[in-house]
């Protein structure tokens, strides 16, 4: 069956609220490659948004999950455990920033993980308010969409949302808001909205996902830990985009120096299987009772299986490192294109998350319909591309760490001929 016939399908079966990208349907993926069901070859940089970091199918993965396919699928690990969890939280703990003790459980989407590290923070603290900031997404249930610093088309129609949440503008040299502003902002809401003694919790990405890649800057981090510390304010990082090698460091945040409470990961914990979590200080996280953490599906066994897989290959493939060098690439291809290019605003980002903002070199507007355009050529010559940002006019790029260097040149090479039209 062709991609039209499928596309006419989905018309058919499909609520047009879910926004699909590309009009052709999968048959195959392998690393950073792509075919469609009428045989047509993609180069692959948006990992499933983040999620394959260590490409489509690779064995070790594939070998995970087919051999847990054998022994089980599901038991629930609230009802009868399984030893691969344990393992799984020991490594997670492990790898995350800090020398204390840790603790880590499991769930199943990323936004799972952001609001059970709400709950978490909240037991702990026996406090209500959180702080979030503008251009943030954190999920599309209702206490991730509360966080979340972006309308369209995120919160369009599904108000109300969770009180007790509360926005202070992200650090954005580009953009005219430096990392002072933003401190002011939140002692402002202290001021205005909210004592401190009330928050429970400040969540950060330190790099923003869906707002347009924007980079914390360390000094910004460290300021809000010092607060945080200061009021007795839980720090959350919201790793879900960022994790597991992206950003040329298992954890982004690591960049800073600082250590979080408490981490939310999702995506390319797997490598595509269905898989979340949160980790963070034992203490903290043993606030909740039992019985109050948990899903049916979190921790699936199957998952839990690949995301062992997972740390390993980036262990013994050097991931975290690939990501600094395929970066390095990719921004030393979109400086040499900004040279010459007036409409690219600015090429930012860390390690192999990487982003270019798009404007109207005459007033500087933000320029959407230019990054919607070059996605489509893009698209139409091989090359699958997300946008991002606030205003829509941010390209990110998420190949897997894995990209051959031939392929990651190819991809490059029509992304050229995108961006110069």
């Amino acid at each position: 069956m062709d991609n039209q016939t499928w596309q006419a399908r989905k018309t058919e079966a499909i609520p047009h609220g879910i926004g699909v990208l590309c009009d052709f349907y999968m048959d195959r993926a392998l690393n950073a490659e792509l075919w469609d069901v009428q045989g047509r070859r993609y180069i692959d940089f948006a990992a499933g948004i983040a999620v394959t970091n260590t490409g489509h199918c690779h064995p070790r993965v594939v070998a995970a999950v087919s051999q847990q396919l054998n022994k089980f699928t599901h038991t629930a690990f609230q009802v009868s455990p399984y030893s691969s969890y344990v393992e799984l939280a020991e490594k997670i703990n492990a790898r995350a920033p800090g020398s204390h003790k840790k603790k880590t459980a499991f769930f199943t989407t990323g936004a799972e993980a952001v609001e059970n590290a709400v709950k978490i923070a909240r037991a702990a603290t026996g406090r209500t308010g959180v702080i979030a900031f503008s251009g943030a997404f954190h999920g599309r249930t209702f206490m991730g969409l509360a966080l979340t610093g972006k309308v369209a088309p995120y919160k369009l129609g599904f108000g109300l949302f969770p009180g007790e949440v509360y926005h202070a503008p992200f650090p954005n040299a580009l953009h005219g808001v430096s990392v002072q502003d933003s401190l002011d902002a939140v002692q402002a809401l202290f001021k205005s909205d909210i004592d401190p003694r009330r928050v429970a919790a400040i969540i950060v990405e330190p790099v923003q996902g869906e707002g347009g890649f924007n980079v914390a800057p360390p000094q910004f981090l460290q300021a809000l830990r010092s607060l945080c510390d200061q009021h007795g304010i839980l720090l959350i990082a919201d790793e879900v985009q960022t994790g597991f090698g992206r950003t040329g460091r298992m954890f982004a945040i690591e960049h800073s120096g600082v250590v979080p409470d408490l981490m939310a990961i999702a995506k390319s914990l797997a490598g595509g299987m269905p898989l979340s979590g949160v980790c963070g200080r034992a203490d903290i996280m043993d606030a909740p009772v039992p019985g109050a953490l948990g899903g049916t599906y979190a921790g699936n066994p199957l998952a839990v299986a690949a995301a062992l897989a997972v740390l390993d290959i980036i262990d013994t493939e050097s991931l975290v490192e690939r990501a600094s060098v395929t970066g390095s690439r990719l921004r030393a291809t979109l400086n040499d294109l900004a040279a010459s290019t007036p409409a690219i605003a600015e090429v930012r980002g860390l390690g192999a998350m990487i982003a270019v903002e798009f404007h109207h070199p005459q007033d500087r507007r933000p320029n959407a319909e230019l990054a919607a355009g070059i996605q489509k050529r893009a698209l139409r010559n091989g090359l699958v591309l997300l946008t991002c940002g606030v205003h829509g006019n941010v390209i990110r790029f998420l190949f897997p760490l894995t990209i051959e260097d031939a392929v990651l040149d190819e991809g490059l090479h029509i992304l050229s001929e995108a961006i110069r039209g």
